[in-house]
C-alpha cells in the first residue's frame, strides 16, 4: 500500500503515538475510507495485523482521537522492514504528524532489529515521494501495475544505521518458477553476474535441475546437491570450488526407502566421479564468514546451502546467492518469493541477515550439513 497525499513540513506539535488496538479498528477503517481510494485495508486485514501478524501498527493520537496510524511488517529471519501503509487525517496534514508516525515506525522496527525500511509509493503521489525522500530514504526499484488501478510504483529503502554501506555485486534477480529449483535458480543468478550476456529463462531452469538433481529428497521431485550444481556451472564454462564438510552422500537423511538412499548413493558417486576427471576441487571443511567475503572479494559468487526453518518455518534444503557482505549482514538473493505472506521479488532481493543467524541457518539436518559452490570465470589462459 501507499501513503496518501501528505504535504508534511517540520510540524508544530509532536501527537501521541502508541501501539494500536483492536479498540481503534473503527477509526483505522475510518482513515482507510478517508485516506485512500482503493487498495484499503478490510477490517479481518486489520484485526489479523493486530493480533496475529509478523507487523506494528501504531496510531498518532490528538486529544483521544486517532488522527494517523502506520503499519510495519517485519520480514522472517531477515533484518527488513516493510513500512506497508501510513494514514493521516485531512484536518491534522502539514503539522508534522506524518513524519512523527514514520520516526515511529522506525524506532519500532530498530527495536525488532531491523536494519532497513523499505516501502512502495504511488508514481503519480509526489507529496509523499517528497516526504519519505527528505526522511532520507532512496529509490531502488519500481514495480509496474502494483496497485489496483495499474499505478505503478515506487521502491524506497532506508539503512536505520549510518554505519550499513555494503558492497552489492549486481547480481541479477530470478525468481525461482517451481518449488524444487532453487538450486538451478541460484546458479543462474550467479552465472549471469559473471557472464551478463547470459539470457536466464525457465528452460535454462529446468534444464540444470535435470543435470543436478540428486532425484530422491523428502518427497516428490528431487533437490540439487552442491555436486551437481558445481558440475552444472562447470559444463557452461565456469570455474567452481565445492566446500562441505559431510563427505558422505549428501541430504541422504532426509529419505527413509532404502531403495531412494542407494539411488541417491549411485547419483552421488557418478557426480563424483565426474567431478574428478573435471579436476573439480572439493575440499571436506567449511568456509565462515570472513572467509566467505575473502573468495567474494577475489571475484567468486557463493551459492549457499540453508535450512529454510529459520526463513520459512518449513524444514527443507534452500539454496540462496551471497551478494555482499558488511560488518552486520551477509546480503543474499533468495530465488523463492512468499506471495503467500504478501511478499513480492523486491523483497527476496539482497536480503541482509545478520552475520550470527547465517552461521546458524547454513546448517542442515541432524548431521549439520554445509554446503557452498564457489562460481567463478575461468582465469585467462595464454
Amino acid at each position: 500500500m501507499t501513503p496518501p497525499s501528505i504535504s508534511d513540513p517540520a510540524g508544530l506539535s509532536a501527537p501521541l503515538i502508541r501501539p494500536a488496538t483492536l479498540a481503534d479498528l473503527g477509526a483505522l477503517l475510518r482513515l482507510e475510507l478517508e485516506c485512500f481510494e482503493g487498495d484499503r485495508l478490510s477490517r479481518r486485514q486489520f484485526r489479523y495485523l493486530l493480533t496475529r501478524a509478523r507487523a506494528s501498527t501504531l496510531v498518532a493520537e490528538d486529544d483521544e482521537r486517532v488522527i494517523g496510524y502506520v503499519l510495519v511488517l517485519f520480514s522472517r529471519a531477515t533484518s527488513v522492514a516493510r513500512l506497508y501503509s501510513i494514514a493521516v487525517t485531512a484536518r491534522a496534514r502539514a503539522q508534522g504528524v506524518a513524519r512523527t508516525l514514520v520516526n515511529a515506525a522506525e524506532a519500532a522496527a530498530w527495536e525488532q532489529e531491523r536494519a532497513y525500511m523499505r516501502l512502495e509509493i504511488r508514481r503519480d503521489n509526489l507529496a509523499s515521494q517528497t516526504l519519505f525522500e527528505h526522511a532520507g530514504y532512496r529509490r531502488f526499484g519500481v514495480l509496474s501495475n502494483y496497485y489496483e488501478d495499474h499505478t505503478e510504483a515506487i521502491r524506497y529503502q532506508k539503512a536505520l544505521s549510518q554505519g550499513l554501506k555494503p558492497e552489492l555485486k549486481r547480481v541479477p534477480f530470478y525468481e525461482q518458477s517451481l518449488d524444487f529449483t532453487c538450486g538451478p535458480s541460484s546458479l543462474m543468478m550467479a552465472m549471469q553476474a559473471l557472464r551478463p550476456s547470459l539470457e536466464l529463462d525457465r528452460t535454462l531452469e529446468l534444464r540444470i535441475w535435470r543435470e543436478s538433481t540428486t532425484i530422491f529428497m523428502t518427497s516428490g521431485h528431487g533437490g540439487c546437491g552442491p555436486l551437481g550444481l558445481a558440475l552444472a556451472a562447470r559444463a557452461r564454462g565456469f570455474r567452481v570450488e565445492v566446500f562441505v564438510n559431510d563427505p558422505g552422500v549428501p541430504l541422504i537423511d532426509s529419505v527413509r526407502s532404502p531403495d531412494k538412499k542407494e539411488v541417491m548413493r549411485l547419483v552421488h558417486e557418478d557426480m563424483l566421479a565426474e567431478a574428478h576427471r573435471e579436476a573439480i576441487p572439493i575440499h571436506q571443511e567449511t568456509l565462515g564468514i570472513a572467509e566467505l567475503q575473502a573468495r567474494w572479494d577475489s571475484g567468486a559468487v557463493p551459492l549457499v546451502l540453508i535450512s529454510s526453518y529459520r526463513i520459512y518455518r518449513e524444514k527443507f534444503p534452500h539454496w540462496v546467492v551471497i551478494t555482499g557482505f558488511d560488518e552486520h549482514f551477509v546480503y543474499v538473493h533468495d530465488p523463492f518469493v512468499d506471495t503467500d505472506n504478501g511478499e513480492i521479488p523486491l523483497d527476496s532481493m539482497d536480503m541482509p541477515i545478520r552475520h550470527d543467524e547465517f552461521s546458524r541457518m547454513t546448517r542442515y539436518g541432524r548431521v549439520g550439513l554445509q554446503a557452498v559452490v564457489l562460481v567463478s570465470n575461468r582465469a585467462a589462459t595464454r
